[in-house]
């Protein structure tokens, strides 16, 4: 694989990386980066050298303490997609199935659609394990402790698995922000082949987006959720 190759070592000096990136500003970048479900292109191959570029633009995000404990696993393989697949299918049906399938029932009555929000999640559900690559967001907890704060270990990682996902957009690419596999942590962990220390912050699937271009998302009253000086 690419990513193991000696010539990659450093992403950023790889030639014209600048020339890869779509022409907006940093703001439309921002505006127009979410989690991406029902556009992720299960089908088109994703070639690892953007997946690299995109994960040396994420090493450059702030991390705590000054120390770089962030970790990313890029799961391609067929049958560990799969794998992964099948426990994310599992998780999200145990958490959501019955409340989607409620959903469902009472949107048929008033004779409307199920919330698009949700079809999209159940949609993902299903084709989890199709996509072509899967970034696992990792950080390593050795030496520090789990009680108490724990803002500067995670911001260790989290900072850096958005960086990615702005970086793959700024390269043509789409990811999706998913969290449902924590709930299978221990699996994930032991087909991945964690360390003990290692603890997943984030599960990003990553493939080229179906249809041109991204809106920004609506967020109502957003404003109300800004506050001046005190809540």
């Amino acid at each position: 694989m690419a990513l193991l190759d000696p010539s990659f070592s450093d992403p950023l000096s790889l030639p014209d990386i600048g020339r890869k990136l779509l022409p907006h500003t940093p703001f439309e970048a921002l505006a127009t980066t979410r989690t991406v479900r029902r556009r992720l292109d299960p089908e088109r191959p994703v070639d690892m050298e953007s997946i690299l570029r995109a994960l040396g633009y994420a090493g450059q995000a702030p991390t705590g303490g000054a120390s770089i404990r962030a970790h990313f696993v890029v799961v391609t393989d067929p049958g560990t997609r799969a794998e992964l697949g099948e426990h994310y299918r599992r998780v999200w049906n145990a958490r959501y199935g019955e409340f989607l399938e409620a959903a469902r029932s009472e949107a048929a009555r008033r004779g409307e659609k199920a919330p698009s929000d949700l079809e999209s999640a159940a949609h993902l559900a299903a084709n989890m394990g199709r996509m072509p690559v899967h970034v696992v967001a990792c950080v390593d907890t050795a030496g520090r402790s789990m009680d108490g704060n724990q803002a500067s270990l995670w911001g260790s990682v989290l900072p850096a698995a958005w960086s990615y996902m702005l970086a793959v957009r700024s390269l043509g690419l789409a990811s999706a922000w998913t969290t449902v596999l924590l709930d299978a942590e221990q699996e994930v962990a032991e087909l991945l082949e964690l360390p003990e220390s290692v603890r997943i912050g984030a599960v990003l699937p990553t493939a080229h987006p179906l249809g041109e271009g991204f809106r920004p998302a609506r967020r109502d009253n957003w404003a109300a959720h800004i506050h001046d000086e005190r809540w």
